[in-house]
């Protein structure tokens, strides 16, 4: 299988016999050769989504290989050997990811499983410390679903196993929306602990599967360049750029997000690292606070933008590009030369260079000039296939204002 997974309902010719939506089917050609086996589902518009190109059992035995494989190459490339997993032997580590010059975080959490990137197409696995919480994204993964929980309990022996199917995306799959504890115990809170900074969280409400792991890398990155400077952390939901720059010695930390809730969780994060003293947090709207800074001509060191997505379809495309103009075009304002922006998109339908057309618009209205000094993408535990483009979500960049 080296090419992309998802056979369109309009790719299909034909159905021999009568399989149901969720079970097997083998995929062939024209020709009638075959090319591998996949899950079905007539309901959906990506019809079949292939597992493997050759003769292989979709049984537990398979799936659990699969898993095992992905937990490996985790062990290989995320910094340190996983907690938890049994029978397992770390390959790499810390120094492997240290001589690739690559920022080591120690983290008792990471993404263990990411879809189609580790050929398990709809299912996610993410480890919170001894809690793992999983996504069923497709009607195929859904109606295994007792499988894998039966091999995470085998293999790490968890306090509890969540189930966070409550995604829209389920929808597209005739599926209802699913979110309940499926084993153990789980009482509501969390201390996710990732690069030394702790977070509080609850796995069963927080966004996403509880907790944004793609960023991991990332918060460590940036944080490396602000000690000493005045930080503006936008869209800063619980903390995680702020926490991380005001631990790296920041000399204040502003975090700007519109929920209060999240800006509740926020202060109780800094409270927990002991970073109360560094941080002021702003419960407003990020487009109403860069205008009005803007027209303040406040100055900050460091800029973070790290929006939620502005789009989810190719038809919104160009008004979520505004949305990216606006923003980078008020942060870069802020920034006297030297100044740094960390800059970030998690839209699908905006790739790295349609973002970086934005930078380079944004600078040019603002009269700045700006250079690269690191692209950024998502934490090496959520892998990117290069024949899959649906794995590469997560968009950065961090430059810096030259004159």
């Amino acid at each position: 299988m080296s090419g992309h997974p998802w056979v369109y309902a309009g790719e299909i010719a034909k159905f021999t016999g009568d399989p149901a939506d969720g079970d097997v089917v083998d995929i062939r050609d024209h020709k009638d050769r075959p090319h591998g086996s996949g899950l079905l589902n007539r309901k959906s518009q990506i019809t079949v989504r292939q597992f493997t190109a050759g003769k292989e059992e979709l049984d537990r035995t398979f799936f659990r290989k699969r898993i095992e494989a992905a937990i490996a190459y985790r062990k290989t490339v995320c910094g340190s050997a996983l907690p938890g997993a049994t029978g397992l032997t770390a390959v790499g580590g810390q120094g492997d990811r240290a001589q690739k010059g690559a920022p080591t975080i120690v983290s008792d959490s990471y993404r263990l499983v990411f879809s189609e990137a580790d050929q398990l197409p709809g299912l996610i696995v993410d480890k919170f410390g001894d809690d793992i919480v999983f996504q069923a994204l497709t009607l195929g993964i859904d109606k295994r679903k007792g499988t894998f929980i039966e091999i995470l309990r085998d293999v790490f022996k968890p306090a509890s196993i969540i189930e966070r199917s409550d995604v829209p995306t389920r929808r597209l799959e005739g599926l209802a929306e699913a979110k309940c504890v499926v084993y153990g115990k789980y009482e509501g809170n969390s201390v996710i602990t990732v690069g030394g900074v702790k977070f509080e969280g609850n796995l069963l409400e927080d966004q996403k599967t509880g907790f944004f792991l793609d960023q991991a890398e990332n918060y460590a990155i940036v944080a490396s360049h602000c000690a000493g400077k005045k930080v503006l952390d936008c869209f800063s939901y619980h903390g995680g750029f702020g926490l991380f720059a005001a631990k790296a010695g920041a000399t204040r930390v502003e975090a700007v997000e519109s929920s209060e809730p999240a800006n509740a969780r926020a202060r109780r994060n800094a409270g927990v690292n002991g970073l109360d003293s560094k941080l002021e947090f702003n419960c407003a709207n990020v487009f109403d606070v860069l205008k009005a800074y803007d027209k303040e001509k406040r100055q900050f060191d460091v800029i973070i933008l790290d929006p939620p997505t502005f789009t989810r379809t190719k038809q919104n495309v160009d008004d979520a590009l505004r949305g990216y103009k606006e923003i980078n075009l008020r942060a870069l304002k802020m920034l006297a030369p030297g100044g740094l922006l960390a800059t970030f998109s998690c839209s699908h339908h905006i790739d790295g260079e349609l973002l970086k057309a934005v930078i380079v618009a944004a600078a040019a209205d603002a009269h700045k000039l700006v250079r690269l000094v690191k692209v950024l993408t998502q934490s090496p535990d959520h892998p990117i296939l290069l024949a899959v483009p649906e794995t590469e979500y997560l968009k950065g960049y961090l430059v810096q204002v030259v004159g």
